[in-house]
């Protein structure tokens, strides 16, 4: 089995890194194997400024559901609007949803309570294969998240028994205690980290490992290396370009040695592309992730 056809079998797959590492473009190449796979899939992310609609050469989402082909969608999710939905699904009222909404009781607990935008945004996923993701998010059959980078990341992952262990009732509390279960289950949510082979992404990747480890008790499905310089073949460079590009390959080398010698699970090594950002570019990323084998569930168990 590989990767993909993984993932295809997960409820959401979480993709997490450092930030400038590639994320986004990762999340985005998931997307689109998962999508020409033929499984109904959904590109969420959560960055205000809106990037994906760049790698998938759509208009931006503006929080609607926007269609990229015909098995992948795209969404970009305000974690506020996630919160207003549910406490309509719990008043039904109109009148006392407006009033709930917008009093600055309302306001303050959304801007103060620890970990409920990441909530939000992991009940929406909740929320969509529970049928309550409205008719254009019908029909969704897997769902891929652009999380936010690494330490964030793995708040987002722990905010349902944060958010349960303070709400223990009402809608948030019973969101908080379905998500707590959600998030512990490989089986129905997968996590992807992406890294650059350097130092300080290794390092944080390598910590990420541990503390999804300690604090969830869970390994990633898979790691991406991303932009790996290739080895160096004369290409009539001056010769301090040259020299450039022999040290960032040594120390490409060096981190990737570090990496796998604490990391065993899968691994996916893609290299520095001269390509814009942009669709070409996904599609090249995909490439190179489409063979990459599946966890293996005793070694996952082992690790």
């Amino acid at each position: 089995m590989t990767i993909v056809e993984h993932l295809a079998h997960r409820e959401l797959t979480l993709v997490t890194g450092k930030g400038g590492v590639g994320k986004s473009v990762v999340a985005a190449a998931l997307g689109r194997l998962l999508a020409d796979g033929g499984h109904d899939t959904l590109l969420l992310e959560v960055d205000p400024r809106e990037t994906l609609h760049e790698l998938t050469d759509t208009p931006p989402s503006g929080g609607e559901v926007v269609r990229v082909s015909s098995h992948l969608r795209l969404q970009h999710v305000p974690p506020r609007e996630v919160i207003e939905a549910t406490v309509r699904d719990h008043l039904k009222v109109d009148l006392l949803v407006k009033r709930v909404t917008g009093s600055p009781v309302f306001a303050h607990f959304v801007e103060a309570a620890p970990g409920i935008d990441s909530l939000a945004v992991l009940g929406h996923a909740w929320r969509i294969h529970e049928g309550m993701g409205g008719r254009s998010l019908a029909g969704v059959d897997t769902i891929v998240l652009d999380a936010p980078a690494s330490g964030h990341g793995l708040s987002m992952l722990g905010a349902p028994a944060a958010v349960a262990e303070v709400i223990d009732s009402g809608p948030f509390g019973e969101m908080a205690g379905r998500l707590r279960g959600f998030v512990a289950d490989p089986a129905r949510l997968a996590l992807v980290v992406v890294t650059h082979a350097e130092e300080m992404p290794v390092t944080e990747t390598l910590e990420l490992v541990a503390g999804l480890g300690a604090r969830l008790d869970r390994s990633p499905d898979l790691v991406v290396v991303n932009g790996v310089y290739p080895e160096y073949e004369s290409h009539g460079l001056p010769e301090a370009a040259a020299r450039l590009w022999r040290e960032r390959r040594r120390m490409n080398e060096r981190e990737l040695a570090r990496l796998t010698r604490y990391w065993k699970g899968p691994l996916a090594v893609v290299p520095l592309l001269a390509l814009d950002r942009g669709p070409a570019l996904v599609a090249e990323i995909s490439r190179h992730l489409a063979g990459v084998p599946a966890p293996d569930p005793e070694a996952a168990h082992a690790r």
